[in-house]
């Protein structure tokens, strides 16, 4: 159902737009940051709360979180398009923006290199700028080939868990199917979560039977965990072979996270960083 509204979505937004659009909400980190990458930013009236790269998107007026949009807020910005990720939502907030007649254009989470292009190839010509796009995909392309270059050329695969952490709440395990997981693989690891897709809660006995060789975290997580020294503490954490090794990568939650316009670099980023470990 989903990938049959992400073309009868493109198929509307193309049809309603033969002209670029003058007015875009983004919704989104990686959605505004390919805006921004394509030279397109000064087209972007409001954003989410997770679009915060470049450091000219954390300034444009929020519309709040990606998953808990507030249609009053869209519709203040007077859009003549807003461009939203598959999991935006809720699903009520959407049908009001669609019934009060506002263009819908949903792209496909990246889970991948070949969804992060498929993505700018739809923002590059849905907002007239394939040349810049075309440039944008040039430079995935290369540090595509530096990254299959370090995982041949690199040490025996790690075990890694990411570890999800928000401020006040349960520490959260990425398995199949996320980000997180879509990630370690392309930098050349392996996820030592295996059996279930999304996140579970991370128990002592758990992170104890994983047994990772690295912690994977955001900067931001890391933060709102405590510190690096909190973190390795944690019961269960604690007893891993990653712990005892303080063997943590922080890397910022868009970069990492994000598969937008970086995620080769990020990739390649974590390559480098888990091989030093």
């Amino acid at each position: 159902m989903i990938r049959i509204l992400l073309v009868l979505c493109v198929f509307i937004s193309a049809a309603a737009h033969a002209e670029a659009p003058k007015r875009i909400i983004s919704v989104g980190g990686a959605i505004t940051e390919t805006i921004y990458a394509l030279d397109a930013g000064g087209l972007v009236v409001g954003s989410d709360t997770t679009s915060y790269y470049p450091p000219a998107a954390a300034s444009a007026p929020k519309v709040g979180y990606m998953r808990e949009l507030s249609a009053e807020g869209v519709l203040s910005l007077n859009p003549d398009l807003v461009i939203l990720s598959e999991e935006s939502g809720p699903p009520t907030v959407l049908e009001q923006l669609k019934s009060a007649g506002v263009s819908l254009l949903v792209l496909k989470a990246g889970r991948s290199i070949g969804d992060v292009k498929e993505n700018i190839e739809i923002l590059a010509e849905t907002l007239d700028k394939r040349e810049k796009g075309a440039e944008l995909i040039a430079g995935i392309n290369k540090a595509e080939v530096e990254l299959k270059e370090a995982n041949a050329a690199g040490q025996e695969s790690k075990s890694v868990i990411f570890i999800l952490q928000h401020s006040g709440g349960a520490q959260m395990v990425a398995g199949s199917r996320t980000a997180a997981d879509s990630i370690i693989k392309l930098a050349g690891a392996t996820n030592a979560v295996t059996g279930y897709e999304g996140y579970k809660p991370l128990s002592p006995e758990a992170a104890t039977s994983l047994a990772p060789d690295v912690l994977l975290v955001t900067t931001q997580g890391l933060e709102q965990s405590g510190g690096k020294a909190s973190l390795l503490a944690a019961p269960g954490v604690s007893l891993t072979p990653a712990a005892k090794n303080g063997r943590i990568v922080a890397m910022d939650a868009l970069l990492l996270l994000g598969f937008g316009p970086r995620t080769a670099e990020a990739a390649l980023e974590l390559n480098r960083q888990l091989n030093r470990q």
